[in-house]
């Protein structure tokens, strides 16, 4: 959440990671009696830096009101459900949470929305056109390499067994999906379940034209590590409804990927560990914590503070990479403070919202005419850009990780823990957080713990040069091998065989 973007227009693009969402999130009530006229299909491109990114919303009427999907089919993104559909007046606002995003329109005399998507620290033009379905995605010309094209991404004949699976979460009701590799030989072998980052993704944690999952877990298998990886609740072929689920629900589905590995004769039932990326490294401890059946887990870019200030500094670091005026940061650093504390102090829904709305407002009455009209703020739209800020905060997972301290679960994690870092991570940075993750293993008596930080790698342990999100798609590198070989031999010193 950052609502003092005004003025800005270069940046990130935008990081959609979802493979299909089949589920839609119900409509904010108090729809406009004028909502019918946002129905159907709309198609625009985001030009961020040297990439085009096309967007696709679907937005359907229903007796609950509006309710709405996007595609990014330039990065093979589709059905990414919303989580709040606002419309007031002439103004359409669409909110996501877990991509930090939101997108305000307002709908134009020819029939076209003008407006803004912003992501982060980010603030971007977008302006939609009415389309016929499926045309969009027929007509999207990926700015985007292609996952397959990039150096690292596997290909077969793979030197190892190769399986497609489900695998149930009991308490969640849901069968999840995914594919389980299997190191040539009689084993049993060591095993790892792979835990994506925030955001509804697949198996392989697609993103930005990259595989970072498909390319560990064939190193990993490689290596003598037999992985399951697995899609998201509510993507691919997993069951579950993801834009309901907060990071204590995804934690109890790698804990069920955890306890299939256990079913398997190939895999050392003593063996069995998580490995979690980002908000997966968030999850692994959690799960470390309360279950005997993991004996170790790897944290990369795992974050070791509080929701509220990694997003804080998040949004700090990348401003500031990307060139955001000083007086803009620091007035968005300010009501971002402002509503985290909001979150943080009260516990009642409505006076929450009451408070956070004061916050909103002050902003918008700071801004000049010039920074409003960047942001596609007029006196008509103000509302509903206030309805759409709102929105994202109101969605479980985003308050949930807000406000969630991950040092409790780390002092209780007693099992080997593998913390790594890039020192040009913007997304989740290096010192305070692997600082707070040490200190914790320590405080815990955990006695085998190592963290380290890696020079030169970004948020996805990439060769990067700024780190900025903006490079993610511009490196043909996915993963580097330092990073890749750190895990495995880090695994394989204390699981593997003799």
């Amino acid at each position: 959440m950052h609502p003092s973007r005004p003025g800005r227009r270069a940046g990130r693009a935008a990081l959609f990671t979802a493979a299909a969402l089949a589920l839609l999130v119900p409509a904010l009530e108090g729809q406009d009696a004028g909502s019918g006229r946002f129905t159907g299909n709309w198609r625009g491109v985001i030009q961020a830096g040297p990439q085009e990114l096309p967007i696709v919303f679907h937005i359907n009427s229903g007796g609950d009101g509006l309710s709405a999907t996007m595609d990014s089919p330039a990065q093979g993104a589709f059905g990414i459900a919303m989580d709040a559909v606002a419309v007031s007046g002439d103004t359409l606002t669409l909110s996501l949470a877990a991509a930090q995003a939101s997108y305000q329109g307002v709908l134009q005399d020819d029939g076209t929305l003008q407006g803004t998507w912003t992501q982060g620290p980010a603030s971007l033009p977008l302006n939609m056109e009415p389309v016929e379905p499926g045309a969009a995605a027929e007509e999207a010309e990926p700015s985007i390499p292609d996952p397959s094209t990039r150096p690292q991404t596997p290909r077969p004949p793979f030197p190892y067994r190769v399986e497609e699976v489900r695998f149930p979460n009991p308490s969640a009701g849901i069968e999840l999906a995914g594919t389980f590799t299997v190191p040539p030989g009689e084993g049993p072998f060591p095993a790892v379940a792979l835990v994506s980052g925030s955001g509804p993704q697949d198996r392989d944690e697609t993103l930005l034209g990259h595989k970072p999952f498909a390319v560990l877990a064939d190193h990993l298998t490689r290596a003598g590590i037999a992985v399951l990886r697995y899609d998201d609740r509510g993507v691919g072929a997993s069951e579950g409804d993801f834009a309901a689920a907060t990071s204590v629900e995804l934690a109890t589905d790698a804990e069920s990927a955890v306890a299939w590995l256990g079913t398997r004769p190939e895999v050392d039932p003593g063996g069995r560990g998580i490995v979690g990326h980002s908000e997966g490294g968030l999850i692994a401890p959690m799960v470390a914590a309360r279950s005997d059946q993991v004996a170790f887990i790897v944290l990369l870019a795992g974050p070791g503070m509080e929701g509220a200030r990694v997003i804080l500094d998040q949004s700090e670091r990348i401003s500031r990479a990307e060139g955001v005026p000083e007086d803009q940061v620091e007035r968005s650093l300010a009501a971002n403070r402002a509503i985290f504390r909001v979150l943080l102090e009260e516990d009642d829904p409505d006076r929450a919202t009451g408070r956070i709305r004061s916050v909103l407002e002050d902003v918008l009455a700071q801004m000049t005419p010039e920074e409003r009209a960047a942001e596609g703020v007029t006196d008509e739209t103000a509302e509903g850009w206030i309805q759409g800020q709102l929105a994202q905060l109101e969605a479980p997972w985003l308050r949930f990780f807000l406000t969630y301290d991950p040092i409790p679960a780390l002092e209780a994690t007693g099992v080997p823990v593998l913390a790594l870092n890039g020192e040009l991570d913007l997304q989740v940075p290096y010192k305070a957080n692997l600082s707070a993750i040490r200190g914790a293993l320590a405080r815990g008596g955990n006695p085998d713990f190592t963290v380290e930080s890696l020079p030169g790698l970004n948020h996805l342990f990439q060769n990067a040069e700024t780190g900025a999100p903006n490079e993610y798609s511009q490196i043909d590198e996915t993963m580097s091998p330092v990073v890749l070989e750190r895990v495995s031999g880090w695994i394989l010193e204390r699981f593997g065989p003799g």
